[in-house]
């Protein structure tokens, strides 16, 4: 049931989403012809032109990252914490598996936002040159890898992008799950649900804060910390840079856990509330 879930979900945000990113696509190919040439064209009109398109092109890449924030917020709110949330409840699924759906909808619509801005920036300064530098800057790298142990290069480095992927999708569930457990308690209440929301979740800010401020200090000048930096002579440095990373992935998971629980018991004095989270 979580695929069908899924499928409505990608459906019903691919409307907005994938339109967007084409828009952003289209407008980084003008702006690309703007900064060739159309910016130092003897034409007014082209020059007019070249200018609304860099400024198209700036306000589509802020438009497309806020509004993927947005619809992730907004997917939550309508579909669970409005009347549409009677509706949700009646299909044969359980909370666990419309939370899910929501999470990694949303995390695959960052990813897909990051690669897109990315790719739309690669557009934006294409220059056949550029390319060129870029292939050499390759070779020189696989070269460089080939006359040290690349082995071991090869290996590490595949470990690092694999942890590195598995911190930034963790850190897009606990971004999303800390907005949804501000809103849940937020409309567990039955008036002022949205200033409970933000207050929330402004509480829970300042409370990460003072937790990372008392964290910091506690770990500072420790063994941890030192083995951390790579000063342990015991333990190398691509060591301590693993365990550093696993460190943070843990961190990660316990900060999801966290707001998931929150997210769980936040079922006061609302009756779609109540429907939702009562499993």
């Amino acid at each position: 049931m979580l695929r069908k879930l899924l499928k409505h979900e990608f459906r019903a945000t691919g409307r907005i989403m994938l339109p967007l990113f084409g828009i952003l696509l289209l407008v980084s190919v003008g702006a690309n012809f703007s900064s060739r040439g159309m910016l130092n064209s003897d034409s007014s009109l082209l020059r007019t032109l070249g200018t609304i398109f860099i400024m198209l092109f700036i306000v589509g890449i802020f438009a497309v990252g806020i509004i993927s924030f947005v619809l992730m917020i907004n997917r939550f709110y309508k579909n669970l914490l409005q009347d549409e949330g009677y509706v949700m409840m009646t299909l044969p699924v359980c909370v666990h598996q419309q939370i899910w759906s929501k999470l990694i909808v949303s995390t695959v619509w960052f990813a897909a936002t990051v690669v897109v801005i990315g790719l739309s920036c690669c557009i934006m300064a294409f220059d056949i040159r550029f390319v060129g530098d870029l292939w050499h800057g390759f070779l020189n790298l696989l070269d460089y890898a080939v006359r040290i142990n690349h082995l071991d290069l090869v290996a590490n480095g595949a470990a690092f992008a694999v942890e590195l992927l598995l911190l930034c999708v963790l850190g897009s569930f606990g971004l999303c799950l800390r907005f949804y457990s501000a809103m849940s308690i937020g409309f567990s209440f039955p008036n002022h649900k949205g200033l409970l929301s933000v207050a929330f979740y402004i509480a829970t800010g300042i409370a990460l804060q003072i937790l990372g401020g008392r964290g910091m200090a506690l770990v500072n000048d420790s063994w941890f910390h030192r083995l951390l930096l790579g000063w342990e002579p015991n333990v190398s440095v691509v060591a301590g840079m693993h365990l550093g990373m696993w460190f943070l992935i843990v961190l990660e998971l316990i900060y999801c856990a966290v707001f998931y629980f929150l997210m769980k018991k936040s079922r006061i004095n609302y009756k779609i509330s109540r429907k939702i989270f009562d499993v």
